[in-house]
């Protein structure tokens, strides 16, 4: 009996010394923020983002993370799952969704696979006080409850896909819902932080550190005009406003007294959302964001650089790992500091239907090169898409009826999408010249398809097969009015729901 008590009081004492070890863990999940730092090297920032430099010289800066998706919803679908949106049918953006005043209806609901968790519910199993102070923004049912510990939104019910508008912030202040929150203090806490990051435009920026407008080159893929201007710089000028948000984060951390235990994961959901083919789209700057990772951990010394290729879904997976939290075989990620990793040879990344605007792209990014696949080449990349109001837009679509854009930005915005592209990322960074058709990279480029190939099949890439026509219809419901669906030409697949709303 005497050795009985004693055993039980050593597995009472290791449990309770492994709870005193786990290290609190946060995300500051940044909004469309592309890499246009000062500790990624970029000459116009360079100097202009002092806490986010100091952040990743403190830590681990990754140089090559690339993110599932290069749009929101489906992207954080997968980095709180671990597991790529395509795999678990939540791949098209804003799907599942709190509409019309009512919670979804069931034959418009998307689960998780059976058995599946997400990141939250995991880390509470292995003892932690979750919480999420920004957006969910996931595209599945789900019962927020089960997830974070605190921070239901106001107009949250039981059993609904988040909170009501789901696509909304909702945004409280920094420590509101936090980790102050908790009763225990004792208790480790994983929580996210969502910063407005690209969303920001120049909200954000330190008195005399905004950039003058028009005051970066525009790359080549755009005409030079004065409304293309303004929005490049002013995703330049967002990055030094996200600076000064990760700041006040830390600045709390530290006054709380959490700073010192708390790991902090840096990074966006994908890239810039004031480039036409950034956001939404598969070149580098659609997927392209930063990642870094510092706290007391003997595997995050400072100063460390890694530039292999790294998935977003190794955030996820790395996160379990931290917290001792248990690690699902059908996780997709790496624990980017466990015994067993082993650097990725390709990282995949997919978009599908954005809003009402349907398409299918897939890419796989290797050590030197970029491959993309095009679903609907017949589709212009400038088909109606949200984005349609914006002077962007506007000014391309302008110079288009003029005749006054340059051969390539003729092609590329509204001509005929390759089924293929293949870029060379050393010699063409834009990505402008395709080597898709160029025979000195035939191995390559079968060797890229081959790639895709075998993950399409070997994930069941649920991408392939259409729509329901259930979602499809809901989709049409939600954007009904928009002169988009007016024209029979723009995706056709909503051509049966424009029908009856004539009749």
């Amino acid at each position: 009996m005497k050795r009985l008590v004693l055993l039980l009081c050593g597995l009472l004492s290791s449990t309770i010394e492994s709870a005193a070890d786990q290290p609190n863990i946060l995300w500051i999940f940044s909004e469309d923020l592309s890499p246009f730092m000062g500790c990624y090297d970029d000459p116009i920032n360079t100097g202009h983002t002092p806490t986010i430099d100091q952040l990743a010289a403190g830590g681990v800066l990754f140089q090559r993370a690339y993110m599932p998706a290069p749009v929101c919803s489906s992207c954080r679908s997968a980095i709180i799952t671990g597991v790529m949106q395509t795999t678990t049918g939540t791949h098209q953006h804003r799907s599942s969704r709190f509409t019309n005043g009512v919670i979804v209806p069931k034959e418009l609901r998307i689960h998780l696979p059976d058995g599946m968790k997400t990141i939250p519910e995991l880390m509470r199993e292995a003892g932690y006080f979750t919480f999420n102070s920004g957006k969910d923004d996931y595209n599945f049912h789900y019962d927020r409850r089960q997830l974070y510990s605190v921070g239901s939104r106001p107009n949250y019910q039981a059993g609904m896909n988040g909170w009501q508008g789901n696509t909304a912030n909702h945004n409280m202040s920094i420590t509101e819902d936090t980790w102050n929150a908790r009763p225990d203090k004792g208790q480790p806490w994983f929580g996210q932080i969502e910063i407005k990051g690209g969303k920001a435009n120049a909200k954000h920026v330190r008195a005399g550190e905004k950039l003058a407008e028009e005051a970066v080159p525009l790359p080549p893929y755009f005409p030079d005009t004065p409304g293309h201007r303004v929005s490049w710089t002013m995703h330049y000028n967002a990055a030094r406003g996200a600076d000064a948000r990760v700041e006040a984060i830390l600045k709390q951390l530290e006054a709380d007294g959490e700073l010192d235990n708390t790991i902090v994961f840096f990074f966006s959901d994908h890239g810039s959302n004031h480039s036409l083919r950034h956001k939404q789209f598969c070149y580098e700057g659609g997927v392209h964001v930063p990642l870094m990772i510092k706290g007391n951990h003997p595997a995050l010394k400072a100063g460390t650089v890694r530039s292999e290729l790294v998935s977003g879904l190794d955030i996820s997976a790395t996160t379990l790992a931290m917290g001792g939290a248990t690690m699902p075989d059908y996780l997709e990620g790496n624990d980017l500091f466990g015994d067993q990793y082993e650097p990725r040879q390709y990282v995949i990344s997919a978009r599908d239907r954005c809003d009402y605007t349907i398409d299918r792209i897939r890419t796989v990014r290797s050590d030197k090169l970029r491959y993309i696949r095009n679903g609907y080449p017949d589709r212009p990349l400038l088909q109606a898409q949200y984005r349609d109001n914006k002077i962007e837009v506007l000014d391309l679509k302008r110079l288009h009826e003029a005749g006054e854009l340059n051969d390539y930005q003729e092609q590329h915005w509204f001509g005929v999408r390759p089924e293929e592209e293949l870029y060379d990322l050393a010699a063409d960074p834009h990505q402008m010249n395709n080597l898709a058709s160029d025979p000195s990279y035939n191995d390559e480029l079968a060797k890229h398809r081959e790639i895709l190939e075998a993950w399409i099949k070997n994930t069941n890439d649920q991408g392939q097969y259409p729509e329901s026509t259930a979602q499809l219809k809901a989709t049409f419901d939600l954007w009904n009015g928009k002169p988009v669906f007016d024209n029979a030409d723009v995706n056709p697949e909503y051509d049966p729901f424009r029908t009856e709303r004539i009749r």
